[in-house]
């Protein structure tokens, strides 16, 4: 099967859920859909925008409220742990968890007796007293934190017992973690047996695709990294010969690149939106996805030295269509109400009215959705572009 760039375009958006406005429909229930449609919505923390995962959702889902997470999790239908990185995922794939906790546990150095007596404490604490958080532990640092990542003892079992699965987290509204035991946390009628290497292999190579529509090898790999004895490849060589996996060219590109076979005669029709979208969006974790199939040479900056940004912290992808036509670095002061563009800076394409009318509406609702009522953009490259767009604004 050969694609041109054009029709692999379609297939990714369509698989990434951008294809359209609103694919799962609206409400609680379409967040649902989205996360067990794409099996994972990356977790950031960084709030210069509304943070990742309600960012990554709420383009997709247009009537989102930020509850709703929330409430799915309490629900017990979604979960928290890591696949390739922190995220949400839909809590019917919770024994897939076990093998990422299980690489952790063989993966990590040896632990000394203080460190494992520690980690018992914490555990037995968090037994007779139910859910807690590191706050609810006393400050054990011996010496003065030196960074970011410089975790004081207690904090460090508290995420040894989470990654090794021996505690699960929830979050308080202010994004806090909660730890507390599995079996205050999960359903009771959750499948827990642990999958064997092929089978989870398998569970990782058809989650790609799905989200991914078109992928590498490479990619599927990255998403079981984490895993002892990953054996992607070889559990990828059998789909295809299964007829389960397809085989796919993209002209222009260098493979092998893979598809699920429902895309092989799917006829599907972009809708041209404007979608304003997270760094960490599913779309965008790639790089080299980007280069290779949206022509589109995109790196997030805020892990940039400041000298060396070319386009801002926190600049964000705007795609329309199948194009990407800018990158907004943005700032929401909530308290201000007010939504600062820093940068709009335009790819050297021609844009049409239509597509600077669409992202005229594309900013006012990413406006509304970080609660702000003003917007002002600071500086473009492209004046033309921006005197369109400013009236529109208002």
């Amino acid at each position: 099967m050969i694609l041109s760039k054009s029709q692999a375009r379609k297939i990714i958006l369509h698989a990434s859920g951008l294809a359209r406005r609103a694919p799962f429909g609206k409400g609680r229930e379409a967040v649902y859909k989205l996360i067990d449609h794409l099996g994972f919505i990356q977790i950031d923390t960084n709030y210069v925008v509304e943070r990742a995962h309600h960012h990554t959702i709420a383009s997709r889902v247009p009537d989102y409220k930020l509850e709703w997470l929330d409430e799915l999790m309490a629900d017990g239908r979604i979960f928290e742990f890591f696949t390739s990185d922190a995220g949400y995922m839909p809590m019917h794939d919770f024994r897939f968890s076990l093998a990422v906790k299980a690489g952790f546990a063989a993966g990590r150095k040896p632990l000394t007796p203080a460190e494992v007596n520690l980690m018992n404490k914490v555990l037995d604490r968090i037994t007779r007293e139910g859910p807690l958080m590191v706050k609810d532990f006393e400050n054990d640092r011996v010496e003065a934190s030196a960074g970011w990542w410089d975790w004081r003892p207690s904090k460090v079992a508290l995420e040894r017992l989470y990654l090794d699965g021996r505690l699960m987290i929830t979050r308080k509204k202010d994004f806090q973690k909660v730890y507390d035991l599995p079996i205050n946390i999960l359903p009771d009628d959750i499948d827990t047996a642990n999958p064997a290497p092929e089978e989870y292999a398998r569970h990782v190579i058809r989650r790609t695709l799905r989200s991914l529509g078109i992928a590498y090898a490479k990619e599927m790999a990255w998403r079981a990294r984490y895993v002892k004895n990953n054996v992607v490849k070889k559990e990828l060589e059998k789909l295809v010969a299964e007829g389960e996996v397809c085989p796919v060219t993209v002209e222009g590109l260098k493979g092998p690149l893979y598809l699920l076979p429902a895309y092989k005669n799917k006829k599907i029709q972009l809708s041209d939106d404007a979608y304003i979208l997270s760094p960490f969006d599913p779309l965008n974790v790639f790089r080299h996805r980007l280069r290779d199939f949206f022509d589109f040479d995109y790196q997030i900056e805020c892990f940039v030295p400041q000298p060396k940004r070319k386009y801002g912290y926190f600049s964000l992808p705007v795609l329309v269509g199948d194009t990407f036509i800018a990158r907004m670095d943005a700032k929401a002061d909530r308290k201000q109400g007010a939504l600062t563009i820093h940068n709009l800076h335009f790819e050297p394409i021609k844009c049409t009215a239509s597509m600077l009318a669409k992202l005229s509406d594309a900013i006012r609702d990413f406006a509304r959705f970080n609660q702000c009522k003003s917007i002002s953009i600071k500086k473009s490259n492209n004046k033309a572009a921006l005197k369109k767009i400013t009236p529109l604004l208002v």
